[in-house]
């Protein structure tokens, strides 16, 4: 069971699993919560890995605030766990909304960040692909249940939470391909190849990172973690243990 923490002055929800000498930080997607990586991919990761997951504002077990969604606020939070909760640099998991809040941190604070895992990531919101998701779909369906489940502001506050949503989703973030290629952060792009986000804009991702590795799951959508989670528990775990940079035996980008 998690326990409050004060982050930033807001009591936040953070939770720890595992054991080992590196630490994972899992950052959950927009809506969701860390139940949502911890419960699916983190069972795997345990044995091997000390993992730290917060709720951000607004999400799951923690409150919300007044302020609207912002990355770069998101991007303060986690921060702010890393230098008060962790106590060092560690590797960075990120899905969906999670994926966008490590690359933040990658850019401010490259020196908290050892590897980083990218799980359906956009570095412009005009990358995510129409999608069905309305109020009666049943992926809103379980958004909605997993919120009222979790939250202390009660099921009544959702539909405020999914309107500050939505209006983040479409007007962030708004980087540039030179922007991400700042980035020296080692980092592996991870999709489903039935994602929200366009595969031409993930290709670019993985291109414009100067360490960058990628990986297009077959059979998966933008809830690739919880439809494949073995799987993508595997290649996390092959990804931060691997000596980098990788040696294969027919290099071109790598060459």
């Amino acid at each position: 069971m998690g326990d409050r923490v004060d982050v930033r002055g807001h009591p936040t929800w953070v939770d720890q699993r595992g054991a080992g000498d590196d630490t994972i930080l899992l950052l959950h997607g927009g809506l969701s919560n860390s139940d949502a990586l911890f419960d699916t991919v983190g069972t795997s990761l345990e044995s091997r890995f000390r993992l730290v997951g917060f709720d951000r504002r607004g999400h799951g077990h923690t409150a919300d605030t007044e302020a609207p969604f912002h990355y770069d606020d998101m991007a303060s939070e986690t921060i702010a766990v890393l230098e008060q909760v962790i106590g060092s640099a560690a590797h960075l998991v990120g899905w969906s909304d999670g994926g966008i809040v490590a690359l933040a941190v990658a850019m401010r604070r490259p020196d908290l960040v050892r590897r980083m895992v990218l799980i359906g990531t956009n570095f412009h919101y005009d990358a995510v692909l129409p999608a069905d998701i309305d109020a009666d779909s049943p992926a809103f369906t379980t958004i909605r249940d997993g919120y009222s489940a979790t939250s202390p502001d009660g099921p009544e506050h959702f539909d405020i939470v999914a309107a500050k949503a939505f209006a983040l989703f479409t007007s962030e973030p708004t980087w540039t391909i030179d922007d991400i290629a700042t980035i020296e952060t080692p980092a592996l792009v991870m999709v489903g190849d039935d994602d929200m986000i366009g595969l031409g804009h993930t290709c670019a991702l993985f291109e414009a990172l100067p360490n960058g590795q990628l990986a297009i799951v077959p059979s998966a959508s933008h809830a690739l973690p919880m439809e494949r989670p073995a799987l993508t528990a595997g290649l996390v775990a092959d990804f931060l243990s691997m000596t980098l940079p990788p040696r294969t035996l027919m290099p071109i980008r790598r060459s």
